[in-house]
């Protein structure tokens, strides 16, 4: 009977999805909606043959071995796997797994509703209502800027960049972005989005919305020099990993008025955020919504059981990191 330990608590629908398949007696959740301590994980991994992981838990050699020799699959719940030590698991022919496509749609749709919270000052507005200082319409007050026909830049565009392009014809807006590697001729017809280099990237846009996974080209991949780069005025989105933006100069280029505004999704140090951030009447901050549906998180959920079932049965999981491990 093999022990599958999940570090957090879940939707139902991936906890049924393992009961069915092994029994309830195979499967161990720490059954709390905060992050698992560090020492209470590497005590409970013992003897697992996989480990159910959510983002906020960091997954290396030494949780592996924690685990020992039994572990076969570390099934990340999250298409990113920035927390999981993935050399260390090849190492060890552990097999890594992650949740994508199921979350595309859902992101995007949250990188709009910033993007267009932050562009009409939707959360200043809201913070002035239920304060009850609103005094009534004024042709002075709260004014914003327009999205529709503006220049909207997509860095980084897998899955989840070009399903938030996609959204934007409806606003009639021209499209620059920027990716390692150039779409194919039709994707980029069908998005009539352009490629552009970083540099004019941030010269031309007037938004801009970030979609790049966290690795170490993209650790603050947008800093206080790129800000200065940026169109005075534009507005910066970021639903991807918080790293990416360095928030201190982010928050000082909004002080500054070098940026209009910003809609924030993810930070750099989860759930701490810049007090300087904090401070910024121009800055929309959501606690990491990206994949926050009913719908979504259940489908991440059985979608990182499965890859624990078929890996626990000997077949080959759907969604594997390093695959050289099954070779």
């Amino acid at each position: 009977m093999p022990r599958i330990y999940v570090t957090r608590a879940v939707p139902e629908a991936g906890i049924q999805r393992l009961t069915e398949a092994f029994g309830a007696e195979s499967v161990c959740v720490w059954n709390h909606d905060r992050p698992n301590p560090r020492e209470n994980l590497l005590k409970e991994v013992k003897g697992a043959d996989a480990i159910f992981a959510i983002l906020t838990e960091r997954i290396d050699g030494e949780v592996m071995d924690a685990a020992g020799e039994s572990l076969r699959i570390v099934a990340n719940m999250a298409v990113g796997y920035d927390n999981i030590a993935v050399p260390d698991a090849t190492q060890r022919g552990v097999l890594i797994t992650n949740t994508p496509d199921v979350l595309t749609e859902t992101t995007a749709d949250l990188a709009w509703a910033l993007l267009l919270s932050a562009c009409r000052r939707v959360g200043e507005g809201e913070r002035i209502v239920r304060a009850n200082a609103w005094k009534g319409w004024g042709p002075l007050q709260l004014m914003g800027t327009d999205v529709y026909g503006k220049t909207l830049g997509i860095f980084g565009v897998g899955r989840i960049g070009q399903a938030t392009a996609r959204r934007a014809s409806g606003f009639n807006m021209r499209m620059l972005y920027t990716a390692r590697n150039r779409l194919s001729t039709e994707i980029e017809s069908a998005l009539n989005a352009e490629f552009a280099d970083k540099d004019r990237l941030l010269a031309e846009s007037d938004i801009i919305s970030i979609h790049c996974p966290l690795t170490d080209e993209t650790r603050h991949a947008f800093g206080a020099a790129e800000f200065a780069r940026m169109r005075e005025g534009a507005v910066l989105i970021n639903t991807a990993r918080g790293p990416v933006v360095d928030e201190a100069a982010l928050a000082a280029a909004l002080k500054a008025g070098r940026l209009r505004a910003a809609g924030i999704d993810v930070y750099e140090r989860e759930p701490e955020i810049h007090p300087d951030l904090m401070a910024c009447e121009n800055a929309v901050l959501a606690p990491h919504l990206g994949s926050a549906t009913e719908a979504t998180r259940a489908r991440m959920a059985t979608t990182a059981a499965d890859n624990i079932i078929a890996m626990l049965r000997g077949e080959r999981p759907p969604n594997p990191v390093n695959p050289e491990v099954l070779e």
